[in-house]
Formats: structure tokens, C-alpha cells, sequence
């Protein structure tokens, strides 16, 4: 893990792999996910242990540790997005396109949400940016970032108050 978090190391990456995979397959497949969604979720961890070797710290946590808990949060994570009821408005019927207005409608949507996230505080924005565009659960924010879960927290619901007081008109 050292090699992939100093040096990049793919041949190491791919020694962590081969040990890794098949006993977090399993681990996985153990707490009811079927064998095809278990391999999406070990990609995804695995993945995600490239992509933050960086965040690794021998001193904090053994690499097992490290990687088992960024599996269990990445299945929290899937069994929340499974559970969430899609709203109507965003249900869509297979068959139909988008026509003019709507795609026009989208591009003001878009642009009037840009102007809003551009007059949040910096630490409102990077916190909402972080959530819901980088797709990152308050605790990966935390660890990334040092700050305290409270205060990860409290930018995000105060950024978002803030952002459904500039948009309140936008849907009426």
C-alpha cells in the first residue's frame, strides 16, 4: 500500500488487488448482494483505493482496516441510492424525447443554479461540490478535507437552505 500511496505503483496496486478482490467479493456477497452487484462494489472500492492511496495512513489504520471500511461505506452508499424512491418529476418514459423547450428550460435551470452556487461562501460551495457533484458521503469529506463531521455538515444544510431560498421561484 505504501508503494501505491508514495510511488503509484501498479504493480503493487495489482498485488493489492488480486488479495483484496475475491475476499471483499465475498464479504460483500455475505451481507445479500448478488455476485454481479458485489463485483460492481469491489471495482468501485478498489477504485476508489487508487484514487485515495494518497489518504492512506499506516500510522491510523492497518490496510485491511483501510480498505474493508471504504468497502462497508461504498455498500451503505449503494443501499441508500437502492432505497431512494425516484420522485415523479424525474421519471421518465423511455420512449420520449426531450423536446426544445424543455432542453431550453434545462439550460436556464442550469444556468440559474450556477449563479447561485457562484454566491454561496467558498466553504458552502466546496462542501455542496464535494457532496453532490463529487458524489463524496460527509465522512469521505471529513477525512479529506480535516474538518470536524459537524461543521461538514452544517455548511452543507446551510448552503442548501441558501440555495432553496435564491431557486424558490424557479419551479412556480
Amino acid at each position: 500500500m505504501i508503494a501505491v500511496r508514495d510511488k503509484r505503483d501498479r504493480a503493487a496496486f495489482g498485488a493489492l488487488f488480486d488479495f483484496f478482490a475475491p475476499r471483499l467479493k465475498g464479504f460483500i456477497m455475505r451481507s445479500g448482494a448478488s455476485s454481479h452487484r458485489a463485483e460492481e462494489i469491489v471495482q468501485d472500492v478498489m477504485l476508489t483505493v487508487w484514487r485515495k492511496a494518497g489518504m492512506f495512513d499506516p500510522h491510523r489504520a492497518q490496510v485491511s482496516a483501510w480498505v474493508y471500511q471504504i468497502a462497508r461505506n461504498r455498500q451503505i452508499d449503494v443501499a441508500r441510492k437502492e432505497s431512494r424512491p425516484m420522485p415523479e418529476e424525474l421519471r421518465e418514459d423511455p420512449g420520449a424525447e426531450p423536446d426544445a423547450s424543455q432542453i431550453l428550460g434545462l439550460e436556464q435551470e442550469t444556468e440559474l443554479l450556477k449563479q447561485a452556487l457562484a454566491r454561496l461562501t467558498a466553504e458552502q460551495r466546496d462542501m455542496i461540490e464535494k457532496a453532490y457533484m463529487g458524489d463524496m458521503s460527509h465522512q469521505e469529506i471529513s477525512t479529506q478535507t480535516g474538518l470536524p463531521l459537524g461543521t461538514i455538515k452544517s455548511r452543507i444544510r446551510l448552503g442548501l437552505e441558501r440555495l432553496r431560498h435564491e431557486l424558490k421561484d424557479l419551479n412556480s
